[in-house]
């Protein structure tokens, strides 16, 4: 946590107009940069879980109020009614060749945006991420060691 927020004040240093969208987690109460058209706002959860969480939270309490409710007691027996029918023939799957992106990786490309002043394409965050997430080797060798076995991997 403490390598985010010292990430985040170089940001706002760097890049004085952004500490407009400086926001706090109205949950964690952690602070992370949103958008300018929600700046200003303290009703926002952060995109790092508490936003997901709490939506999910109002959708069961609504779904419940529902179902406790006469409409939703008759909608649910016409349900289960159904269950005992045959089954309909399976829908094609998504294509997973465009998977929805996550609500973290959106929060990357929406900062990145706004570091960059201009729009940034989900592309370009796969390739940044892509770049960046790459392992490195766990063991300590020397010099020559990762010059040879650089050598036996990709040869001339």
């Amino acid at each position: 946590m403490l390598e985010y927020y010292v990430l985040l004040r170089s940001m706002l240093r760097a890049k004085p107009p952004l500490r407009r969208c400086l926001s706090r987690c109205r949950h964690c109460r952690i602070f992370f940069l949103t958008h300018p058209r929600n700046a200003g706002r303290k009703d926002l959860g952060c995109p790092f879980g508490c936003r997901g969480v709490h939506r999910r939270q109002q959708s069961t309490r609504r779904s419940v109020e529902y179902y406790r409710g006469d409409a939703g007691k008759i909608k649910k027996a016409i349900q289960n009614g159904r269950r005992k029918a045959p089954a309909a023939p399976a829908e094609p799957a998504a294509d997973p060749a465009s998977p929805e992106p996550r609500p973290i990786v959106e929060h990357v490309r929406m900062v990145v945006s706004l570091w960059e002043g201009r729009r940034v394409s989900w592309e370009e965050i796969r390739e940044m991420l892509a770049r960046g997430v790459r392992q490195h080797r766990m063991v300590r060798r020397r010099k020559l060691e990762h010059a040879v076995a650089w050598l036996n991997e990709n040869p001339p």
